[in-house]
């Protein structure tokens, strides 16, 4: 609880205020404003965790979420969260953190024998250890690997905490509040421009609060506070703490990731855990910074080497020293400023190791702190087991020496955060002045300011961000103004990092990929097992892998297989980054759709009306549709539906079809486009009228049915079956955006804006008539089968008309806006009551549809084609169409593929279910003699029996045959007679009068 290395000033934290939390169950302190990590490090904790396959030590070595070593299980419980980066976790009072990795602590970890077999998990060992023999895979390897694998562990409860999705449109979107994206978003902000700034760590101002630098007469953090504040003042400007930007997509939409909670022990009420933002740009400033590399040497990866801007980071802004005795290990003169800071917070800095030759920056550095310098030199290992005790360092000449210490600050160079520049596939460029890479194309819209492009000092980066800000609000139509881009103090020299690599004494493992415990020797081996490739080198040694996404490894390791190849960097390449750019938990990618709301009930219109009524509801997909409407004196479910289906064939029925998939398709080329999906002709129809489609998938099998309208030259009106309505929407986008993008064609789905009923019987076209505005003609002349048409109706409510028919009667099928629709269902039933309507529901409409030998689900199960369904005609040998090539495979063509075909039971007092299969009479049941099977059954009050439909090989040549109907299931065996699949009106008249 002392904190013992804590400095006794300075730093962003609150000193005012103290809070505890645990680690491994062991109390401590630390204050506001602290990270997990920089607490730890303020109570003389130096080890935090275990690599993943040695097991060895690690100790903090970043300061931000580009840490590979310092990953710990947080909170407990149902909250328990894995491979939390302690760099970023800030601090709150009771949080519970907990390493991971090792069995059974921390300090003492019998996985830690991993280290004496290191011989043989060299890189690749995977693939050379578990060839043989064959059947230990299945019963040793795998399980074996499977226990290994994983770092923390999931809580194995449900998620207690609640999740958000939220879309923003701005004119200007800045990344990183770096001094870079502070100036942008300053010049954006004070044009009058929309501006979000997206800012991952919940402090703005990047290395402004790292750094002591001074920008004018103001110390940079203040300069940072001050450029916060007014920011926070602008009306336009929005500010996003803990929201790093986690992708870059098509059309200048970005995601980011808001931790909204976790920086506390729970949320608050009604409050999110994390909340996952669509922000929709114009302009775009990418200002992340760049990364500091690492040198690997033998050791490097011992618990208190550090890179030396995380040890400025702890100084500066948590007011912690990570160690009381330094060595500064570097290529660089950044470093010069580390050296300073170490000095001036009282650490004692023993030695200078500059593996350049004589850099006068460094040596002024080291003269002022009293230190040892060594050019041209490395460090040749480290020492020390859980902490570092000490290092080995050779100098120029070759002669070498020991010093004890408890720190090694460490800097290779810098690389630019570059990766959201390459989402959409853009590659970046390599610099050998800078010796790193930069973007090379960037999305649309998008700038790049700051240390991101290559520009590392202060007053460059603040430079660049003025300009970048100001260009972009330009570009949306603002006036941005001049800038006086304020004065900074003297900018350090040479901080490159074009110095060696890697140290070129070889002592001991030296790590590249902490996380993965991928070392220089494994790149070697890669190297010499012909894995040369960036790509190959990833996927053999796992650099680059793990939770960091070799942040701080992907470019050391490609530099060093350029090196042991002979090859340039640009030669050797560079692996693709892909979306997220920080973890992102899958909760915050679901939202709100969880539990119920994964798929949310949707209610058609005439819900709360049919409530009233009195209906029993049935979930249809995620529709709660009316299955039937029961009166007084009705016993069950069965004699409501036969009620209904009798009172639709003798008079008229109203049931509401707005469930159906509904999608409006306009463009010059909306006739070519649906020629293509559908197998049947549609830039032929008239306006006015309606066509039967069928869908086919690209392998030829049945996908979706329905009707299309053509309300218009280019504009027609889709429906699909409910169930499918979201896949045919999708078929339609992948068709449109990926097969055809030339095509002038556009669709949306409008679903949810219309109410549909449909009103079926032989007094429907009276009801109608009776609701339709007076001058609009509904006779069978006006508008005959298969027509539509816009009118108005109940005094001019805009309406379109349909005369079409699932159940077999005279039908039409009667469109408003789902505004209108509560209102249009009590019009209807009143306009009905002299002629005796009735509502029905689902249980009706399908007992309808049965007799009528109309193909719903159970017949459009993702098996069957065309041929099957007995819609073999339909297929268009006139154009091209989806499916059609694969449609005619030798499978689909032979003549013993059941077919679907109607089938009533000899004996007319039995019960057909779904399910049975069909064998011939006097066969055995079993799988030889299996030829088909019943998809839909249902009593048929026109024939007064039940009635079934299924698929039987050559089914259309059997009519009049008998077959057994054997359902071992349920213990039914029923013989019944194939008959033709319309069991009502097979000529159409009632229809079509």
């Amino acid at each position: 609880m002392s904190q013992s290395n804590r400095l006794a000033a300075g730093g962003l934290i609150d000193r005012a205020s103290s809070i505890g939390f645990t680690f491994d169950g062991r109390r401590y302190a630390g204050h506001p404003g602290d990270t997990l990590a920089s607490a730890l490090l303020a109570n003389g904790v130096k080890l935090v965790g275990r690599s993943f396959k040695y097991h060895r030590p690690r100790g903090v070595l970043t300061a931000g979420s580009e840490e590979p070593n310092a990953l710990v299980e947080l909170r407990s419980g149902a909250r328990r969260e894995p491979n939390a980066k302690a760099t970023v976790a800030e601090l709150y009072d009771g949080l519970e953190a907990t390493s991971q990795n090792r069995w059974p602590s921390l300090a003492f970890d019998l996985m830690a024998v991993n280290q004496l077999a290191s011989p043989v998990f060299v890189a690749g060992f995977y693939y050379k250890t578990f060839m043989w023999p064959a059947k230990f895979w299945e019963k040793l390897y795998e399980p074996m690997i499977r226990r290994a694998a994983g770092l923390g562990r999931l809580s194995g409860e449900a998620d207690p905490d609640s999740y958000e999705k939220i879309t923003a449109h701005c004119d200007v979107l800045v990344i990183g509040s770096g001094p870079a994206g502070l100036a942008a978003a300053l010049a954006a902000g004070r044009s009058g421009a929309r501006v979000i700034l997206a800012e991952e760590d919940f402090a703005l101002g990047g290395r402004l609060n790292s750094d002591r630098r001074l920008i004018g007469d103001k110390t940079s953090a203040a300069w940072a506070a001050e450029a916060v504040a007014e920011l926070e003042s602008l009306p336009e400007v929005t500010v996003l703490r803990r929201t790093p930007v986690v992708g870059v997509y098509d059309d200048g939409v970005y995601a980011a990731l808001e931790r909204v909670s976790d920086h506390m022990r729970e949320p608050g009420a009604h409050q999110p855990r994390q909340r996952l933002w669509r922000i929709v740009a114009k302009r775009s400033v990418l200002a992340a910074g760049a990364l500091e590399r690492p040198i690997p040497f033998g050791g490097n990866d011992t618990p208190g080497v550090m890179l030396a801007s995380a040890v400025r980071t702890y100084l500066n802004r948590f007011g912690v020293a990570p160690g009381k005795r330094a060595v500064v290990y570097a290529n660089n003169d950044d470093a010069a400023a580390t050296i300073a800071d170490l000095a001036a917070a009282g650490c004692e800095v023993v030695a200078v190791v500059d593996a350049r030759g004589d850099a006068p920056a460094l040596h002024a550095a080291a003269r002022a702190a009293r230190a040892s310098l060594v050019f041209g030199g490395a460090i040749a290992r480290a020492y020390g087991g859980r902490s570092l005790k000490g290092c080995e360092i050779v100098d120029g000449r070759g002669g070498g020496f020991k010093v004890a210490c408890d720190l090694i600050a460490v800097s290779g160079g810098w690389n630019p955060s570059i990766q959201l520049t390459t989402h959409l596939s853009a590659r970046p460029v390599w610099d050998d002045r800078l010796a790193a890479f930069l973007p090379g194309a960037r999305p649309v819209g998008m700038e790049v300011a700051g240390a991101a492009e290559g520009a590392y000092g202060l007053g460059d980066a603040l430079a660049a961000g003025f300009r970048a800000g100001a260009a972009a609000a330009e570009a949306c139509g603002f006036a941005a103004g001049a800038v006086d881009v304020p004065a900074t103090d003297q900018e350090p020299g040479d901080t490159h990092g074009r110095g060696p690599w890697r140290s070129p004494v070889k002592r001991g493992k030296a790590f590249v990929d902490f996380q993965n415990d991928v070392t220089v020797s494994d790149v070697e081996l890669a190297a010499r097992e012909g894995f040369k490739s960036v790509e190959h080198l990833k996927r053999y040694t796992t650099l680059g892998m793990a939770t960091d996404q070799g942040r701080t490894s992907n470019v050391l390791g490609l530099a060093l297989m350029a090196e042991i190849t002979g090859r340039s960097i640009p030669e050797t390449g560079i692996t693709a980054a892909r979306a997220p750019f920080t973890p992102v938990a899958i909760g915050a990618l679901a939202g709100a759709h969880r539990h119920k709301e994964f798929r949310p009930t949707r209610l058609p219109p005439s819900h709360f009306w049919a409530e009233e009524q009195g209906a029993v509801f049935t979930e249809t997909g995620q529709w709660m549709r009316a299955a039937y409407f029961p009166r007084p004196g009705e016993k069950d479910w069965f004699e409501s539906a036969v009620r209904e289906v009798t009172t639709v064939r003798t008079a008229v029925g109203v049931y509401d079809a707005s469930t159906l998939g509904k999608i409006d398709i306009q463009g010059a080329d909306a006739g070519v486009f649906l020629d293509r999906v559908y197998v049947n002709a549609f830039s032929s129809l008239a306006v006015g009228k309606a066509r039967y489609g069928l869908m086919l998938r690209e392998d030829g099998v049945a996908m979706d049915d329905g009707t299309t309208t053509r309300l218009g030259e280019t504009h027609y009106y889709m429906t699909t079956t409910t169930a499918n309505a979201g896949g045919v929407m999708r078929h339609l986008e992948l068709c449109k955006q990926w097969l055809w993008p030339e095509l002038d064609v556009h669709f949306s789905s409008v679903t949810d804006q219309w109410a549909q009923y449909a009103i079926a019987g032989p007094r429907s076209r009276e009801v109608v008539a009776a609701l339709v505005d007076e001058g609009f003609d509904v006779s069978n002349e006006a508008l005959p089968y298969m027509g539509a048409r816009e009118l108005t109706v109940c005094g001019g409510v805009k309406a379109r008309l349909f005369r079409l028919s699932f159940s077999g009667e005279l039908a039409y099928e009667l469109a408003v806006p789902a505004r209108y629709g509560d209102a249009m269902i009590r019009a209807i039933i009143k306009a009905g009551e002299p002629f005796g309507i009735c509502p029905y529901g689902a249980e009706a409409l399908a007992i309808m549809r049965i007799e009528k030998g109309h193909a719903a689900g159970p017949e459009l199960n993702g098996n069957t084609t065309a041929a099957d369904l007995g819609m073999g005609k339909m297929l268009s040998k006139k154009k091209d169409f989806i499916g059609r090539t694969m449609s005619g495979r030798e499978a689909f063509l032979d003549p013993e593929r059941p077919s679907l075909v109607g089938f009533r039971p000899v004996d007319r007092s039995a019960r057909l279910r779904s399910g049975a299969h069909f064998v011939p009479r006097g066969e055995t049941p079993s799988a030889a003699n299996d030829q088909g099977y019943m998809t839909s059954t249902a009593y048929s009050p026109s024939n007064g029996h039940w009635i079934g439909l299924g698929f039987l090989a050559r089914g259309p040549e059997r009519m009049g045959e008998i077959v057994r109907a054997y359902d071992p299931v349920r213990g039914g065996d029923v013989e019944v007679e194939v008959v033709s699949p319309v069991f009502v009106d097979p000529e159409g008249a009632r229809l079509r009068g």
